[in-house]
């Protein structure tokens, strides 16, 4: 279930098309509303924000809508209330805010609406693939503060992300990793050991794809890049063509939400290049377990 997050999503999109087409600033679409400019902002962006329908009427006035738009843009902006009036499809994770950052809702929410992840990871592995050892280890090392029990309802939250990988044949999920992220010893060779056999047999879903970028290989797009995620979305009920894939960059203090059609391509065509690199799904198990016994020795 996606949520509102996709139909906001493409909301937002259209409102943006329509209002710079105009030659419109988000200033001027805020005042004609009587709501801020950072309110249009967060509109276009897909976030939630009170706009009632007399208001988005409004917008499209000021933005010269014609009538198919108008249809267009009130049927989503309907799709998005219908949807946030059922209390079913509040997000799960929301339940967890307060022991993550907070990037980490607007993150959960595409992740969730999201039909296909592509995951670029230098040093460290995907959440979706990480054991619970190995991820403790991150968590109390990386915010020594934490409490133990906020580590405990973190990892409860990473379970759950990973079940709808493991249960749900309708998330694909494409791993690009480096040889270091196999190599950084997180938690020691035991926890290490136990995490590798684990993606070995992630790497066997049929909706995975695991693919390893060893030292060996020559130069390529993500020796510049940071660790990134491409999500892809499926199809809306009112649009043929799916919403165009987002790019998130996650940092120590905060992250980025890419969407301009210029970065995204750019990431897309990153992630292209390391594929060229990258061993194949079945060279990569055998390293990862080459790697796996090392531990073990």
């Amino acid at each position: 279930m996606t949520g509102s997050t996709l139909p906001r999503r493409a909301l937002g999109r259209r409102l943006r098309e329509l209002r710079e087409r105009a030659n419109k600033s988000q200033l001027a679409a805020g005042t004609r509303i009587e709501v801020s400019k950072q309110t249009i902002g967060r509109v276009e962006v897909g976030r939630p924000a009170r706009i009632s329908t007399a208001q988005y009427r409004e917008l499209l006035d000021l933005y010269g809508a014609s009538e198919a738009e108008r249809e267009e843009v009130l049927e989503l902006h309907r799709e998005v209330r219908a949807i946030n009036d059922s209390v079913s499809t509040q997000g799960w994770w929301r339940a967890y805010s307060d022991v993550v950052n907070p990037h980490f809702d607007h993150y959960m929410s595409l992740e969730q609406a999201s039909d296909r992840v592509t995951a670029f990871q230098l040093t460290l592995l995907p959440g979706l693939v990480q054991t619970v050892n190995y991820r403790r280890w991150i968590e109390s090392t990386t915010d020594p503060a934490v409490t133990a029990v906020d580590v405990e309802r973190r990892l409860e939250l990473l379970a759950r992300r990973q079940h709808r990988l493991i249960e749900s044949p309708g998330l694909q999920l494409n791993a690009l990793l480096s040889e270091a992220a196999l190599r950084h010893q997180i938690g020691g060779a035991e926890v290490m050991a136990e995490q590798l056999h684990h993606l070995i047999d992630v790497s066997r879903l049929p909706n995975v794809s695991l693919r390893v970028v060893p030292f060996t290989a020559g130069p390529h797009m993500g020796l510049r890049t940071q660790s990134f995620v491409l999500l892809y979305f499926p199809p809306l009920s009112v649009h043929v063509e799916p919403e165009p894939p987002i790019v998130y960059v996650e940092g120590y203090t905060g992250a980025l939400f890419l969407e301009e059609d210029a970065l995204v391509a750019l990431h897309r065509a990153a992630a292209e290049d390391i594929q060229r690199v990258a061993l194949d799904e079945e060279s990569t198990r055998e390293l990862v377990g080459q790697i796996a016994k090392e531990y073990t020795a």
